[in-house]
């Protein structure tokens, strides 16, 4: 190996050290919220919400919040109060599927006339994935797959790892930090070994009790439980992740009360960079 070749490789790697640095310098998440956390809100109270507490970014749920099948002029007249109010809903979810593929065909639909380029699902069935990859790959538009807890159809990572071998590149994941957290699994681990197939995070934290003998899953305050969330923020970091980490939470007594809960997580998130 010759010096001047001795040289370059030595500015070269110096080079990607500071191209590397400069990369994580510039890294800030994207705070977001699912409205499952605003479940008693109305949708004109969720659009108040966001805006008081800068939450621009909006991951919503079905029902009274946003409809797929709703009446076209309905979902418009939505999105409109939302563009009004700086606002972008740049998911739905967890959506809802099944095997009719016009059925489905409907979720693409809405998320084209919002705009939306990422459904968030979860179908019950395996079998469902052969015609909603047809509709990603004609509508261009995204899926992830959203886990709950162990017991449930996407609860085991190397059960989602299975899909995303196998299915379009634009099918990745959302996940769920606390459902992942109780299942017994370490998230800044599984996030890493989606290997940049996470698009979407739900924030949330949960721990696990023993109460007569039982396991019992508490969902808990952001940043009190056992999920590894400091480590899941250095792994996003490291990868330059640009998508939205959704402020999310199952317990319905921080449901009645999300303006405290909310808080915390801002700056739990925003204290751990």
């Amino acid at each position: 190996m010759t010096p001047r070749f001795c040289r370059f490789a030595a500015l070269l790697c110096a080079a990607c050290i500071l191209a590397t640095a400069v990369r994580g310098a510039e890294y800030e998440p994207k705070i977001g919220i699912q409205t499952w956390t605003l479940r008693n809100l109305e949708f004109d109270q969720v659009v108040d919400f966001c805006v008081k507490h800068k939450l621009k970014y909006v991951q919503m749920i079905g029902g009274k919040h946003m409809e797929p099948t709703a009446p076209i002029e309905e979902t418009k007249r939505k999105k409109a109060i939302l563009d009004k109010n700086g606002l972008v809903c740049y998911t739905f979810g967890v959506a809802g599927t099944s095997m009719n593929k016009e059925e489905n065909r409907k979720l693409f639909e809405f998320a084209k006339a919002m705009g939306i380029k990422l459904i968030v699902v979860e179908p019950r069935e395996m079998a469902q994935w052969d015609n909603l990859e047809e509709l990603v790959k004609e509508y261009d538009i995204k899926l992830a797959i959203h886990n709950h807890g162990i017991e449930s159809v996407y609860g085991k990572p190397e059960t989602v790892k299975k899909i995303l071998d196998r299915r379009d590149k634009r099918i990745g994941v959302c996940l769920d930090i606390g459902h992942v957290t109780g299942a017994g699994f370490d998230a800044a681990k599984v996030f890493h070994e989606y290997n940049g197939r996470v698009w979407d995070l739900h924030l949330k934290d949960k721990k696990v009790e023993t109460a007569d003998g039982k396991n019992v899953i508490l969902d808990v305050e952001i940043g009190t439980g056992q999920a590894n969330l400091k480590g899941l923020f250095a792994e996003l970091k490291k990868a330059n992740w640009q998508g939205v980490l959704a402020i999310e939470t199952d317990n319905n007594v921080f449901a009645t009360n999300p303006a405290k809960y909310v808080d915390g997580a801002i700056h739990f998130v925003e204290s751990n960079q």
